[in-house]
């Protein structure tokens, strides 16, 4: 018996709202096995041709370091401003130790 094996997507919604401002959904556990498919959802053009992100984090319930690294480095490539919201404490840490925090507004 073989088993059927299912790509892994990154729980990431991206949404553009009035051709400036682009809201970007996570959600669930972000985690190195999704690393790839969330470094290519953040390349999206979309996102290249909006004036600022959101970043809606109230459904991460954990990110990992390298995965934040990957949000890091498409915020700072995006010429706009990024604003993250409704992070959990722990989410909020590892963004922190990121360096998000130098990037992009943290709000609570």
């Amino acid at each position: 018996m073989t088993a059927e094996l299912h790509p892994i997507q990154p729980p990431v919604k991206i949404t553009v709202v009035d051709g400036h401002l682009a809201e970007v959904t996570l959600a669930g556990d972000i985690s190195v096995p999704l690393l790839r498919d969330l470094e290519a959802c953040l390349a999206d053009a979309r996102l290249r041709e909006v004036e600022r992100w959101v970043l809606d984090m109230h459904a991460v319930t954990r990110i990992e370091l390298a995965c934040a690294y990957a949000l890091l480095r498409a915020v700072t490539e995006h010429s706009g401003t990024a604003t993250v919201h409704g992070a959990r404490r722990t989410v909020l840490r590892t963004l922190r130790d990121a360096g998000l925090d130098k990037a992009a507004v943290i709000g609570e």
